[in-house]
């Protein structure tokens, strides 16, 4: 059993859990912050809501993407034939 490729495997795994909590989370709060503005349930409150979540989600991954950069942008996982 390779165990690195394990680990990789359960990381991503918690990785990802973790990260759907948190859109959860966000998607609770902003939609909380849409009902305070009574823009809730109307056509302008979900198209305001998904703009706020596209434009959060492009946010993070611009940033996930030069941090990425930053620390080499490498695969965490080789093909053996590449390895």
């Amino acid at each position: 059993m390779n165990h690195r490729a394990f680990l990789q495997t359960m990381i991503a795994l918690a990785s990802a859990s973790f990260g759907l909590v948190a859109a959860l989370a966000w998607n609770e709060a902003i939609k909380g912050l849409l009902a305070k503005l009574n823009l809730g349930d109307s056509l302008t409150g979900l198209f305001t809501y998904a703009i706020l979540a596209t434009i959060i989600a492009i946010v993070v991954l611009v940033w996930l993407g030069k941090l990425a950069a930053r620390v080499g942008g490498e695969a965490a996982f080789e093909r053996e034939a590449e390895g």
